[in-house]
């Protein structure tokens, strides 16, 4: 039998059908390796990319890339998160990676160890505050701070207890809102009204069920309210407008909710770029301008126009990973525990609210920052949790009983 000879045509024909072949198994391959992918891991990819489109569009070069290394890190990516912190680091602007747990296989590198040395001598330890109130309960796990000047008192949040207790001026702690009460969720920002003294308060848990909140001046709850639709949310703090209604950021849907009052209807805020973990909220003395802070830098809100930009921290500096934002005397208060070391720090802003024209940091690594979250005012006195021991709390358990210890409240005078 003679041998079958192939042509030229037969054989690109074959090995056409062999490429389109490879191509379908690849394709199948990785449909299904993204089935598998978990989706914090989906998560985090997405907001790489988010933060990748904006290094060089935002006015904090730096901030985008402090971000960009913890993704990395937690990718397990440690070589790109390194050479990313060396890039962020060189920029001099307050990033203090030696907080930062994310970084824990780091830690004993050389590279590491100096960019923390580095960090530490451009950046000086600072103490500046003075202890305030200790509570008798150590598993409050606290997250947000509000001061009511009607009453004199304080209103400490709690997510572990998933309930609210009232500080007096001689510092008395006393259940506002008990556990038992209305089954509340981890309890985070809370806020009083300047109209009515009213209460109002974001609950969140991690399983993504989350709450606005709202209770009289006695404890009584007068209403709760649930996300605008089924997808992952997750209220974190919020502000009080003049006129009532609420203003708050969603941490989980990275998005800033403007709540009404009278209809109980949620409206997404635009702002002027895509928003990451927003989560401290500041709203300044004319009531017509807000401050949201995610873990890029801050944006400036104009309630009456809707336009919004975002502030220039100037060099060396940054005003990222805000937990706690609040405006006093033409200055933006930020409580920054998302730069790795938390520290209190003071911004100073140009007329126009954009700029910012001096950095003060008031408390770095020292006692009185161990994990703060958010802080409230009284006068000129800036009174802040200093150690909220989220560290320890997975969802609404408690990790280690062995480690809670009393929560501290801490002031610093601000004039």
């Amino acid at each position: 039998m003679p041998t079958r000879s192939f042509s030229k045509r037969s054989f690109l024909l074959i090995n056409r059908r062999l490429w389109w072949a490879i191509c379908l198994l690849l394709a199948l391959t990785a449909t299904r390796l993204a089935a598998q992918e978990p989706p914090e891991e989906a998560e985090t990819r997405a907001q790489m990319a988010i933060a990748e489109k904006l290094l060089d569009k935002t006015p904090d070069r730096g901030a985008v890339l402090y971000f960009l290394a913890t993704s990395q890190a937690l990718q397990q990516q440690l070589y790109e998160a390194t050479e990313t912190l060396k890039q962020c680091m060189a920029l001099k602007e307050g990033f203090d990676p030696q907080g930062e747990p994310t970084f824990a296989a780091l830690r004993d590198s050389e590279n590491f160890k100096k960019l923390v040395e580095q960090v530490h001598k451009d950046f000086p330890a600072v103490t500046q505050a003075e202890l305030a109130f200790t509570t008798t309960e150590k598993d409050l796990v606290p997250e947000g701070l509000a001061y009511d000047p009607a009453r004199d008192v304080f209103y400490l949040s709690s997510m572990h207890r998933k309930k609210i207790v009232q500080i007096s001026a001689e510092g008395k702690v006393t259940d506002f809102v008990p556990s038992d009460r209305y089954n509340l969720l981890p309890v985070l920002g809370i806020r009083v009204s300047s109209i009515d003294g009213t209460v109002w308060s974001n609950s969140w848990v991690d399983n993504g069920k989350t709450e606005l909140l709202h209770f009289d001046n006695s404890g009584v709850l007068l209403g709760r309210y649930s996300p605008p639709d089924d997808g992952k949310h997750g209220f974190n703090d919020l502000v009080v407008l003049p006129d009532g209604n609420v203003v708050l950021t969603d941490t989980a849907a990275h998005k800033v909710y403007r709540f009404d009052t009278k209809s109980s209807v949620f409206t997404n805020v635009k702002l002027s770029r895509a928003l990451l973990m927003p989560n401290g909220i500041a709203l300044a003395n004319s009531g017509r301008v807000v401050y949201v802070a995610d873990q890029l830098g801050v944006i400036r809100l104009d309630l009456s126009s809707g336009h919004s930009a975002e502030v220039d921290p100037g060099l060396h500096s940054t005003v990222a990973g805000a937990d706690g934002l609040y405006w006093h005397n033409g200055r933006l208060i930020a409580v920054q525990n998302g730069i790795g070391t938390p520290r209190i720090a003071v911004f100073q802003l140009a007329a126009d609210g954009l700029h910012v024209t001096k950095t003060t940091v008031l408390e770095y690594r020292s006692r009185f920052v161990v994990l703060p979250t958010t802080g409230a005012f009284k006068g000129d006195d800036f009174y802040f949790i200093e150690n909220s021991q989220l560290d320890n709390l997975n969802g609404d358990r408690v990790l280690d009983v062995t480690k809670l210890e009393p929560v501290r409240i801490a002031k610093l005078h601000i004039p």
